[in-house]
């Protein structure tokens, strides 16, 4: 494939999977069920779980008190517990799943291209 072939076959991928996409990392970086820290300029971090070979992306601050679900929390299956003050939300759905939480965990819809994760953050 010629170079100039390479960047219209790149263009048409980053089209594909949306122009305000994000590519937060590379499936193979994910661990199953060890949660992915990522830090990006210009956004708050993410999440990034592998659950039963499926990625799933949230905030990555808690929304009671803004510990670091990714560093601080623990997954247990689809649930990701706080360990500041034991709050729980649903990974999939960002539903509450234990107080004190009161505000929903955010989640993004994910996308996959060339064995990297991508969300669209708006």
């Amino acid at each position: 494939m010629s170079e100039n072939s390479l960047e219209i076959e790149q263009t048409r991928r980053r089209e594909s999977i949306g122009m305000t996409s994000l590519r937060l990392c590379l499936v193979s970086d994910l661990k199953p069920g060890e949660p992915l820290h990522v830090a990006l300029a210009g956004h708050d971090p993410f999440a990034v779980f592998n659950v039963e070979g499926e990625i799933y992306v949230t905030d990555d601050y808690c929304t009671h008190g803004k510990a670091s679900l990714s560093e601080e929390g623990e997954l247990d299956g689809f649930k990701i517990l706080c360990s500041w003050h034991d709050g729980a939300f649903d990974i999939r759905t960002g539903e509450i799943l234990a107080r004190p939480c009161t505000e929903k965990l955010r989640t993004y819809p994910v996308s996959i291209a060339d064995g990297a994760v991508f969300i669209d953050p708006s």
